[in-house]
């Protein structure tokens, strides 16, 4: 699904849309974790071109060593081209193992339990970072993950303060990040939430791939329909608000 005519343009329009907000609410930087996936690399890259403070966040946690590998090398390409960019690194392998290892045997035993746990610590680093330099957490959803599946941790990656390319299909992510220069090995690379000890990819996860869950979304046709509709059922508690009693 490809609704962009004009790359350039949109690029320009979340340049001005970044720094109207940076400047509207008195922020101090831009905090963004890199995964090696193509979703981070764009909000990561169209951080750094607005030349204002961006701190870039590599979190390996039993991840993939080609996995490493991109966000290793998709981070010191920014770091290098852009000199308002600083990359940290925080290895939060021993965090976790440590975590689990304190937890009593009857909460460490659920596979999905545990990857979310993954993900939520990655998101207390993002904010520790963000809290100490005065910044915001950059979002890296797009529009399939955030508003239709609701493909994401509750908490955990789903803990942002601004959204960016949460309108975008992951094909116009694509497309966008060709635009920006990023890496055609972060381009063409399998989507991978990172969380599983096996590498299975999101499409493995999901059951279709991003392009027919697209086409369900704008269109409501192809086969990925019935697996759209299921997940936005099964995940619908992350996309609302919170369920509150009111007096």
């Amino acid at each position: 699904m490809n609704r962009i005519k004009d790359y350039g343009q949109l690029a320009f329009d979340i340049d001005r849309w970044l720094k109207d907000y940076y400047y509207m609410y008195a922020i101090e930087a831009f905090v963004v974790g890199v995964s090696g996936g193509i979703d981070s690399a764009v909000v990561s890259t169209l951080c750094a071109k607005t030349e204002l403070p961006t701190y870039i966040l590599t979190m390996p946690l039993h991840s993939k060593k080609e996995n490493t590998e991109l966000s290793d090398a998709h981070a010191k390409a920014l770091d290098a081209k852009y000199p308002n960019v600083k990359v940290v690194d925080v290895d939060l392998t021993r965090t976790y193992e440590s975590f689990m290892a304190w937890m009593d045997n009857t909460f460490t035993g659920n596979d999905l339990a545990n990857a979310n746990t993954k993900s939520r610590l990655r998101m207390v680093s993002l904010y520790q970072v963000a809290g100490s330099v005065g910044g915001i957490v950059v979002g890296t959803g797009n529009k399939v993950e955030d508003y239709g599946i609701g493909f994401y941790t509750k908490y955990g990656d789903g803990g942002v303060d601004i959204a960016p390319i949460a309108d975008l299909y992951k094909t116009e992510v694509r497309e966008l990040g060709g635009y920006l220069g990023v890496d055609y090995r972060i381009i063409d690379a399998k989507p991978t939430d990172g969380l599983w000890d096996d590498g299975r990819s999101d499409e493995d996860q999901i059951g279709a791939t991003y392009g027919e869950l697209e086409e369900a979304m704008e269109n409501g046709t192809g086969k990925a329909v019935d697996i759209l509709y299921k997940f936005n059922r099964q995940n619908k508690h992350k996309m609302e608000p919170i369920p509150t009693f009111k007096l």
